[in-house]
């Protein structure tokens, strides 16, 4: 499997945008107040297009196989960026290749000077859940941040000051 990782590009907004909500319909969690619904899903490399964020995607032979970027959602803590937009495609889980993202995105976030990562999520991706944790996230009562993602219930994050 020869993958490229590679910055998002305003083409990609669509193919981007329904896998995304591929994999919301997958799980059942295509509900409001998430990513499905969230009106920026169909213009990423807009939404990308700020100071502090960057976006990455992973393809094969051309294929989009998944995404995953830091964004510096509003009202998060001073030097904290979140950890959005991290999705696969079914064919691409249990490969390493989101492990292989996320830390792309976490480098990114220490290269640009951030200090914690945050994110928002759902139990039911429990294997995503698996990594986060096993990356060193932990799990938080209450959601940091204005995302406006409502029905997220679960909340994590990543103190990079720890990090090796």
């Amino acid at each position: 499997m020869a993958i490229t990782i590679r910055n998002l590009t305003k083409a990609d907004n669509p193919v981007i945008a329904e896998l995304i909500r591929e994999v919301f319909r997958e799980f059942k969690i295509d509900k409001p107040g998430t990513v499905y619904t969230d009106p920026t899903t169909d213009a990423l490399y807009e939404l990308f297009d700020v100071d502090g964020a960057i976006y990455w995607l992973a393809e094969e032979d051309g294929e989009l196989l998944g995404g995953c970027g830091i964004y510096p959602t509003e009202g998060l803590p001073k030097g904290c960026v979140e950890l959005v937009k991290f999705y696969l495609s079914s064919k691409a889980r249990g490969k390493g290749l989101g492990k292989l993202l996320m830390k792309k995105s976490i480098e990114s976030a220490k290269t640009m000077g951030y200090t914690s990562v945050y994110l928002e999520s759902f139990p039911e991706l429990s294997t995503a859940v698996g990594m986060y944790e096993k990356a060193g996230f932990k799990k938080l009562d209450q959601p940091m941040g204005c995302s406006g993602h409502y029905a997220c219930t679960l909340w994590m994050v990543l103190n990079l000051t720890e990090q090796a």
